[in-house]
Parts: structure tokens; C-alpha cells; sequence
């Protein structure tokens, strides 16, 4: 008997009756994706923000030098 080879999810779900995850494996890999994903933009955020916050920092360091010197 020769078989298609090409097997989508869903027939090969209702053929086996086997399931790729339980609900328990499912909602893990979401809460993962999740918390990764929040990380990354917090990172994101975070690494902007430090530069934003050294380069002000470093201005407002080099107003005051300026302006002693011309004291």
C-alpha cells in the first residue's frame, strides 16, 4: 500500500492520535515566550535609557568645568 508522503499537522493528529504538546507543556512554552520577550524589551529600554543618562550626565559635568573656567 503506498501512503502520501505529504502529511499536514491535522491528519497526522487525527490519524496517530498523537498530540505534539499537552496544555501544561503548551502554556510553559507561552509563559516563556513571554517573559523573553519582556526581557528583551527591557533591555532594550534599559540600554538606551543608561546612554541617554551617561551622555547627560557627562554635558552637565562638562557645563560646570566650563563654566568654573570662566569664573
Amino acid at each position: 500500500m503506498i501512503r502520501n508522503i505529504s502529511i499536514t499537522f491535522d491528519e497526522y493528529t487525527i490519524n496517530s492520535g498523537k498530540t505534539m504538546f499537552t496544555l501544561q507543556q503548551y502554556l510553559g512554552f507561552l509563559l516563556f515566550l513571554t517573559i523573553l520577550t519582556i526581557g528583551f524589551w527591557l533591555m532594550i529600554f534599559l540600554i538606551h535609557f543608561v546612554f541617554y543618562w551617561i551622555f547627560g550626565a557627562t554635558r552637565e559635568l562638562l557645563k560646570e568645568r566650563r563654566n568654573k573656567n570662566d569664573e
